[in-house]
């Protein structure tokens, strides 16, 4: 059913956490399966230097996150803003049909984070 990629993130996950005083927080859910990703952000001049997620959910859910944050680490916001659902599937080489969503809610939840990060400095 699943990539062996998404095992392993799944399985061997380096970023699930919290981080304390982030600069951006993102809340994102699925009602119709349950799954509840949070995301967390410490940027630096624009540039992501460390992201943490908490995901309460299935094994797809869980390695969508943890795949989304290795892929914006170290990158500048713009660019992080551009990572999509299609770009996490890809990575994991590809989910079931049924556990696209999962990809959804880590893009969808990147741009909460981030666009939480932007509102608090626009205050």
């Amino acid at each position: 059913m699943y990539s062996k990629k998404v095992m392993e993130q799944f399985q061997k996950t380096k970023d699930y956490g919290r981080i304390e005083n982030a600069d951006g927080i993102g809340k994102v859910g699925n009602p119709r399966c349950g799954d509840v990703m949070w995301i967390y952000l410490k940027i630096d001049d624009g540039v992501i230097t460390d992201a943490k997620y908490e995901t309460f959910g299935c094994v797809a859910a869980i390695a969508t996150s943890s795949m989304a944050m290795g892929m914006i680490k170290g990158k500048r916001v713009e660019e992080a803003l551009e990572v999509s659902n299609k770009a996490v599937t890809e990575a994991l080489d590809g989910l079931p049909p049924e556990k696209l969503h999962c990809s959804v809610l880590a893009e969808e939840g990147i741009k909460a984070a981030i666009e939480d990060y932007l509102s608090k400095r626009r205050k």
